[in-house]
């Protein structure tokens, strides 16, 4: 299909600016803009629906972009460049970002299992703070990403460019309240996997290096100002804190989440590392062969 031009603030360019802004028309229309190779590149390899990809009219286009447009089935419109950077919120410009559909939200995106981490953010207010936890979620092999109450949009450009496309590899639903969360743990465990919910607080029952995160785990994140609610706290199974010396009281909310997602990750391995390989069929320590 030809591309379609647009050099002026017609009708589509408007419905895409108000994507910046607008949480409502961004949920009413279920789609986003990204804009960044890695980001847009994670989205078209994790299988996400690309309704547009929108370049500049002017300029030569790299081969990445080039490529990525023959490849796949969106509708390409060529644009002003001056009309596309205030889209991708660039001074110097963009050569090309995407329209990306938003996923259900379904919890059955977020794979449970013997060795589940997931994260759950309760009523963050800022996006880059979303954007951040869902990046170190990724980074430290975490399942999925749970944000739940009156939060920060998980796809405001800030909660995206801050995940620098972990968004796209991890998934991240929303759910109204902690109901939903223990609806969904109980389901868990109706089939056959116990979740442990730990939550993060400065006066935890136990610092965060003596807490078992070895096991079936859901770690719950506060609200960066009041922490975690009183429901929550309620839903959760323990609480753990991070040793801290000097004057800080406590850290940035996706801060917190990173450390205990860190110390997850890094007693994951040591007992991996400790188990050693699976025996082999047929020799010492593996059954024999019939």
């Amino acid at each position: 299909m030809a591309p379609r031009r647009i050099t002026t603030r017609n009708a589509r360019f408007q419905q895409w600016q108000a994507l910046l802004g607008n949480r409502s028309k961004r949920h009413r229309g279920r789609e986003f803009l990204v804009h960044g190779v890695r980001p847009v590149t994670l989205a078209v390899e994790q299988g996400w629906t690309i309704r547009a990809l929108v370049y500049d009219a002017d300029r030569r286009l790299s081969r990445w972009a080039r490529d990525l447009l023959a490849s796949t089935q969106a509708e390409s419109w060529a644009m002003a460049p001056e009309l596309l950077a205030e889209l991708g919120e660039r001074e110097d410009g963009t050569e090309l970002l995407a329209v990306v559909e938003m996923p259900p939200d379904d919890f059955s995106r977020i794979p449970v299992g013997t060795e589940f981490l997931g994260v759950a953010f309760d009523r963050p207010t800022s996006p880059g703070n979303v954007g951040s936890v869902i990046r170190s979620a990724d980074s430290f092999g975490a399942h999925g990403v749970v944000v739940t109450g009156h939060a920060a949009d998980v796809y405001d450009p800030k909660s995206v460019r801050a995940s620098t496309g972990s968004l796209f590899g991890l998934p991240t639903v929303r759910a109204p309240g902690h109901r939903e969360v223990a609806a969904w743990l109980d389901r868990a465990r109706a089939a056959g996997t116990a979740v442990t919910v730990i939550g993060t607080d400065e006066n935890g029952d136990t610092d965060v290096f003596s807490c078992d995160l070895t096991r079936p785990v859901l770690l719950a994140v506060g609200n960066e100002t009041a922490g975690l609610s009183p429901a929550w706290r309620e839903l959760c199974d323990e609480t753990v804190s991070i040793p801290m010396t000097g004057s800080a009281s406590s850290l940035n909310a996706a801060n917190a989440a990173s450390v205990v997602l860190y110390e997850a990750a890094r007693q994951r391995i040591a007992a991996r590392a400790a188990a050693g390989p699976p025996a082999v069929p047929g020799t010492a320590g593996g059954p024999a062969a019939g």
